[in-house]
């Protein structure tokens, strides 16, 4: 009998991949839902997911948001958090 390989972990970086491919197939997700879905596409990619929590998860969104590699989509985030362009 052969062992089982572990699942491996999701980094960040993964996580952030993730997280852009939900957006882009449930651009009208409920930010309620998100973390569940980042979860189950992480499990699809081969990722053990148990230890993605939804700190982790928005933690990753706002950074995204916040350098400019995707737009507040889910609109969470007010102004103040990332800078206006109006201020």
């Amino acid at each position: 009998m052969g062992r089982r390989r572990k699942k491996p972990y999701p980094h960040d970086s993964d996580i952030a991949e993730a997280l852009l491919r939900v957006l882009v197939e449930k651009p009208l997700l409920h930010p309620q839902d998100l973390v569940d879905e980042i979860r189950r596409e992480l499990e699809e990619q081969g990722f053990y997911a148990g230890l993605v929590n939804a700190r982790r998860v928005w933690r990753i969104y706002r950074r995204l948001v916040e350098r400019g590699r995707m737009p507040d989509v889910l609109m969470v985030m007010s102004d103040s958090d990332y800078g206006s362009e109006y201020c």
